[in-house]
């Protein structure tokens, strides 16, 4: 088998959410930071909650807002 042909493998990977350690994995970086995980998501909590990253749902109704619309129905 060839030398150095894998990554570096780490089995204790540190996943975090939001400067917290929620699980550990193994992966081919020494640590993880996600911004959505299960504890957190929606569909596994059965709560509603609204993640807007970087303005973008600012961005599209500024974007979309007046008449937009209306000029390409012609």
């Amino acid at each position: 088998m060839k030398q150095d042909t894998h990554p570096t493998y780490y089995p204790e990977c540190k996943v975090t959410f939001r400067g917290e350690v929620v699980m550990t994995v193994g992966a081919t970086v020494p640590s993880m930071n996600v911004e959505i995980w299960s504890g957190s998501h929606p569909f596994f909590t059965g709560q509603k909650t609204f993640v807007d990253t970087l303005g973008r749902v600012e961005r599209f109704q500024k974007k979309f807002a007046g008449k937009y619309f209306d000029a390409k129905k012609k």
